[in-house]
């Protein structure tokens, strides 16, 4: 299995960046994937989550802004991030459960190493 993060960098205050994430290994259509992140100092948090069915669920903080997408047919998930702030900034990690939204660290089975996002005021 593996599940391998792109697109971090470091990106001004109010402006975008676009997340992929590639996994390989496991039946990718029948997986719920997710976006996790974890800011110096702190755990790791929810930030969205997107269905087999490609229904989605965000983190308020992140709602409005972030959005999660997924393409079956090349195994990919990806998360559009607007209006950045520095509060953002973090190293993002994907992740792949199965059976539905899932917003819990402990409900998800493979996870990547991480991209990191940083965000300047």
């Amino acid at each position: 299995v593996q599940v391998v993060e792109s697109g971090g960098g470091l990106v001004q205050a109010g402006n975008s960046l676009r997340l992929s994430c590639a996994a390989s290994g496991f039946t990718f259509r029948w997986y719920s994937m997710g976006w996790f992140r974890q800011a110096p100092g702190e755990e790791r948090e929810f930030v969205a989550t997107i269905s087999e069915s490609h229904d989605t669920y965000y983190a308020d903080s992140v709602k409005g802004r972030f959005t999660i997408s997924r393409n079956n047919a090349l195994s990919t998930v990806s998360l559009q991030m607007n209006s950045l702030k520095p509060e953002d900034t973090a190293v993002y990690y994907c992740a792949a459960a199965t059976g539905g939204l899932k917003y819990k660290m402990a409900d998800y089975d493979y996870w990547g190493q991480g991209t990191q996002v940083t965000v300047s005021s």
